[in-house]
């Protein structure tokens, strides 16, 4: 007897469906839209209480995902999980933000009262871009050129979903610097470790915190080509940051 499948699995499928194309809508549309976490034992801050949160290396982590941030969600410094794609507390919709441009923080009401109240860390060690070569993208791997762990500028808010509170972050970016340039012209906004603690002050000067978000030297970084797995964010392995010099075959390009 063949077996039709009922309308909850229909359901399901469908919304797996849709969260692929988001993904990958954020992956190719957007700047910062994939990066890798692989500890978390080099944030050092005064007053910080460390988290018991479960810890697993993540090579490709993807906007509506959970991500690492470290700021004062209600109880001090901390590591909290937050949902990557900032819905503002206000929003009747459901609409997410996963990068916040610089320039444009203190004029956009989505993004203005938590960049004023509610700034964080989210702790990376490398993203990925994708350059554009004729109908396919081909995707690269940044680091720093010592390749230590770093902290992207954030900024989060907190919304609920029927009777839950949801907190959600998004990662500022800023101008390209001369590395990533020639693929993308933004680039997550990226601070030096002195500047942690002044960012994450609720009493730092809009004018300061400004300064900070300039693009990160290129002279300090470096990349290389990886493969397009790393298109599919079910794909979280080491192997995505092996070297990938030529593929066979090309990624088609989906916009």
């Amino acid at each position: 007897m063949r077996h039709f499948p009922d309308r909850a699995s229909l359901s399901f499928c469908y919304c797996s469906l849709v969260a692929r194309v988001v993904l990958f809508t954020y992956c190719f549309g957007r700047m910062c839209g994939r990066f890798t976490l692989r500890s978390r034992d080099r944030i050092r801050l005064k007053g910080f209480c460390n988290s018991d949160l479960p810890f697993g290396a993540r090579y490709n982590i993807a906007p509506s995902q959970n991500v690492m941030a470290v700021g004062n969600f209600g109880s001090g410094l901390e590591i909290a999980d937050l949902t990557w794609g900032l819905i503002p507390s206000w929003s009747a919709e459901a609409k997410a933000f996963i990068n916040a441009r610089a320039e444009t923080l203190e004029d956009k009401p989505s993004f203005s009262d938590s960049f004023r109240l509610r700034r964080c860390l989210i702790p990376a060690d490398g993203f990925f871009e994708w350059e554009r070569v004729g109908r396919s993208k081909r995707p690269f791997y940044f680091q720093l050129n010592d390749e230590s762990q770093f902290a992207f500028a954030g900024i989060w808010d907190q919304s609920r979903n029927d009777e839950q509170a949801i907190k959600s972050c998004a990662i500022i970016t800023t101008s390209a610097n001369e590395l990533i340039e020639p693929l993308h012209d933004r680039m997550p906004a990226i601070l030096r470790p002195e500047s942690y603690e002044v960012w994450l002050d609720p009493k730092t000067d809009p004018g300061v915190l400004k300064r900070m978000l300039a693009p990160f030297p290129s002279s300090k970084m470096k990349s290389y080509p990886v493969s397009s797995a790393v298109n599919y964010p079910e794909n979280d392995s080491a192997a995505l940051l092996m070297r990938v010099d030529a593929e066979i075959g090309t990624t088609p390009s989906l916009f």
